[in-house]
């Protein structure tokens, strides 16, 4: 009787064990043959067992993208929460964003298995789970904290919604992002043809939604006073 729960602790812990494993081979198989190319076969293959065998552990192929999204999610959140958190305190809006864009984006591009599902739509048919969703959401509402913390501070313009800019900077790092996964894939992140262009990128970026210096009005609001004065 005192050795049945530790008999079925090593069962439970076998079984988890080896849904990482399978994991672990899914993410090889999609880094070298992109999303797609992922299929049971290869994986069972590879971790040589038959293909049956992996249906006692995951219902189905899209049961294993689920999974590969729900470790990239929370990886990537767990990279970038700090780092977010620390560019709320940042003096300067360009630093806060590029510190930012660059851990985002080095990330990705050496983890491309795990980005293609969290930046593209890559498998037909396939969504994400609400519980592998949950960090995406997340990081959203990090994100969003960080750029209300900085517009709070006076270093992002007030006359822009926090939701607008931080839509336009996701849709600056995903770009880059695929850009350079998708024409130059083996290129390394700080040589990168599309990645090495990050700090002009963000420097034009910043130059459009960093708050004036005091006592003038952003040129948006300028244009329209002048256009009032003409009336």
């Amino acid at each position: 009787m005192t050795t049945a729960p530790a008999a079925v602790d090593r069962r439970q812990r076998r079984r988890l064990e080896t849904i990482e494993e399978v994991v672990d081979v899914a993410a090889e198989v999609v880094a070298e043959q992109g999303a797609a190319g992922l299929s049971i076969g290869e994986v069972a293959r590879r971790m040589g067992i038959k293909p049956p065998s992996l249906y006692g552990y995951f219902e189905s192929k899209n049961a294993i993208y689920d999974a590969l999204f729900a470790r990239g999610a929370q990886q990537v959140l767990e990279v970038m929460r700090p780092v977010m958190r620390a560019a709320a305190d940042e003096q300067s809006l360009e630093t806060a964003l590029l510190t930012s864009g660059r851990t985002m984006i080095r990330w990705s591009i050496e983890h491309p298995a795990y980005a293609q599902l969290i930046f593209w739509r890559p498998v037909p048919g396939f969504e994400p789970s609400p519980a592998a969703y949950a960090p995406a959401i997340a990081l959203m509402d990090e994100s969003r904290q960080s750029f209300t913390v900085l517009q709070e501070r006076g270093l992002i313009r007030s006359d822009i919604s926090v939701d607008v800019i931080l839509r336009n900077w996701t849709i600056l790092v995903s770009g880059i992002t695929t850009q350079q996964l998708s024409n130059a894939p083996d290129e390394p992140f700080d040589t990168g043809t599309f990645t090495s262009a990050l700090p002009d990128i963000v420097a034009m970026f910043a130059t459009r939604y960093a708050a004036p210096p005091a006592g003038r009005q952003p040129a948006s609001t300028t244009r329209k006073v002048r256009r009032a004065d003409k009336r």
